[in-house]
Parts: structure tokens; sequence; C-alpha cells
């Protein structure tokens, strides 16, 4: 009894030594979870950064940092709502299994970024009714910019910041109707009225006009913002920021030479516009060289130019310009540039805003569904 007894005792410890390696082999190893958990923060946070980024057409992972401490520079409510909106498309579209390239290289925060600022400034940003209209909207711009992405994909034309756009209007229209959101009194609907105002331009004017053009791509009208946008625009690229001074210059003496008035031009609203034109045609979607710079300057000086034609229209319904001036001139200058063979090639990928084919001189055919 005792030799059965201790060959059993054997078996069932070699029984129980086999079982155990299987578990080691085949289940969960606390170490690796927490690493891959680890990883997978970490690469969440790369999107998010570039997300931030992508709203000047970069996936910088320094420069979407560096757009994060503007917004906090600005203020920390603002900082907040723009990190945390780029957060929430960013995983909407993870969620949603959006393309994962699209996703790593940040094309889908940017605009729920814009589109967390615009509720911010607009609706105000110490209201939790704004908190959670904002949270909501950056969820459904992410399923408009799936929509606007295969819509425009069929003439081969990137979405921009468009769903932002159609997002923001709408808000903006529509939430005077709404008392437990809107908490300014009386609606936004104006009437338009010829601009007055002085014209002269004094050296104030033109250094804070030129700054705050980029700061009030994120709504902000601090010109220090401005100066750390473009410093983030000249740590990702030197030639983007040569490119986004050009525009800013250009969106200046524009409005200046059209007789704008002064403190329009110094607070930013007359350039902003141009720098994002300028950008998107000459080292985005066009090759930068001098044929593209002189398109990309013709381009900037148009949406100058169709920045107070859009507010004037906006202006009835209580809407507000935001960046169509630059979606509706980039939209008109790529479609155009297929006829114009020496603006056909497109830039390399990792600086385009969505991956875009080179620009043929025939529009592709409809792809069916």
């Amino acid at each position: 009894m005792s030799v059965q007894c201790l060959r059993s005792a054997r078996r069932n410890r070699d029984v129980t030594r086999e079982h155990g390696m299987r578990q080691a082999k085949n289940g969960p190893t606390p170490g690796e979870s927490a690493l891959d958990r680890g990883a997978g923060c970490r690469r969440f946070g790369v999107q998010v950064l570039r997300g931030q980024a992508q709203v000047t057409f970069l996936s910088s992972v320094p420069a979407g940092l560096l757009f994060a401490v503007a917004l906090f520079a600005a203020g920390w409510e603002y900082g907040l709502y723009g990190i945390t909106g780029t957060a929430l498309g960013t995983a909407t579209s993870r969620l949603l299994g959006a393309d994962r390239e699209r996703v790593s290289t940040g094309l889908e925060g940017f605009n729920a970024c814009l589109t967390a600022l615009c509720f911010a400034v607009f609706l105000g940003s110490d209201h939790l009714s704004t908190a959670l209209l904002a949270a909501a909207g950056c969820v459904v711009v992410t399923v408009v910019t799936a929509a606007v992405v295969n819509l425009l994909g069929v003439w081969n034309l990137p979405s921009l910041t468009l769903p932002y756009c159609l997002l923001a209007s709408a808000m903006t229209i529509a939430a005077p109707g709404f008392e437990r959101i809107w908490h300014h009194g009386d609606g936004l609907a104006a009437l338009t009225s010829a601009a007055t105002g002085p014209t002269s331009l004094g050296f104030s004017d033109l250094w804070h006009g030129f700054f705050t053009g980029f700061a009030e791509i994120f709504f902000m009208p601090q010109w220090y913002v401005g100066a750390l946008v473009l410093a983030a625009l000249l740590v990702a690229s030197r030639r983007a920021a040569a490119v986004a001074c050009a525009g800013s210059l250009v969106g200046i003496l524009s409005a200046w030479a059209l007789g704008a008035p002064a403190a329009r031009i110094a607070d930013g609203t007359m350039g902003y516009n141009a720098i994002l034109v300028a950008l998107a045609l000459c080292g985005v979607f066009l090759e930068a060289g001098p044929r593209t710079l002189g398109y990309a300057v013709v381009g900037a000086f148009t949406a100058t130019a169709a920045t107070p034609a859009l507010a004037a229209v906006f202006a009835p319904s209580g809407g507000h310009t935001f960046t169509w001036p630059f979606v509706l001139t980039t939209f008109a200058f790529l479609a155009a540039a297929r006829s114009f063979p020496g603006l056909r090639t497109s830039a390399p990928a990792p600086t385009a805003p969505e991956p875009m084919a080179a620009l043929s001189a025939q529009p592709p055919a409809p792809q069916a569904p």
C-alpha cells in the first residue's frame, strides 16, 4: 500500500507540475500586461499630441506639445478643452475602428480639438453644459469627419477643417435657441454693415497682427500664444514656419491694401485663414517650390478677401466665419491645380493632413460602394 501511495503521489505531483507549466505558458503574465498597458497609453498619448499638431498639418509630437502649452498659456481651461477634445476624438475613432494610419498620424483628432475649443469660447468654458456639449460634439465631429472624407474622396480632395466648420456653424446658429446652453443673453444674429475705423497701420498693429494671426487659428487673441504656435511650427519644420510667416504677412498686407480697419488686422482675424491656405498650398498638398509659393500667395490673398464676404453671409443667422475662407479657398485652388502641370505633384504623405494621391489632370472616377 505504501508503494502504491508513493507512486500515486508522484503521478499527482507530475500532473500538477505539467498543469502549472501550461498555465505559465498560456496564461496572462502580470508584468507583461502592465508593460502592454503602458505601451498602449504612450501610443495613445502620441496620437493625441499629433492630433493637436495636425491643426497646422503637422504630425509632430513636439509641435503638439507646444500647441498644448500655448493653449494653457491662454488659460488653463482652454488647454484642458483642447487636449481633452483631441483625446475624445482620437478615442472615438479608435473605438469605431477607424483607419490605423489616420489615427496614428493624428488625422482623427484635430477637428475634435477645434470643436472643443469653439464650444468653450462661444458658450463659456466655465459651464457644465458647455463641457458636456463639447464632449458630445467631439464624438459627433469624428463621425462627420468620416462622412466628409468618404464624400470628398470621390474628387480626391482632403476634408481639411470642414467637419469642424459644419458643426461649429450649426452650434453658433442654434445655441441661442436653447436656454440651458446659451448664457449670453441676446443671440449673435446681426445685420451686416460697412467696415469702420482707421485703416492706417502702426508698428504695434503690424507685429501684433503678425503673431495673433497664429493664435487665432486656435481662437486665442493673445500675441504670445501666437508666438508659441509659431515656435511649434519652427520646431517641427523650418520650411512650414517660413511658409506660415509668408502667409501671415500676405494676410496683413492684403487686408491693409483693401482697406480693412487696423483693429481687425491687429487682432489677427484677417490673417489666420491666409496662414492655413499658404501651408496647404505650399508643401502639404502641393510640393514646395517657387511656383507653388506664388500660387499659395494668391490663395492667401483670396482667403483674406473672402473673410469679410463670408462674415456677411453668416452674420444674419448668427454664425461665424471660423475657417470657412481657408476651406473653400483651398478646395478651389486644389481643384484648379489639376489644370496646371507645374502644380500637380503632391507633397510627401507624412506631412499631409490626409492621405492624398497625386493630383491628376482628370478627376478620379466615382468608385462603387
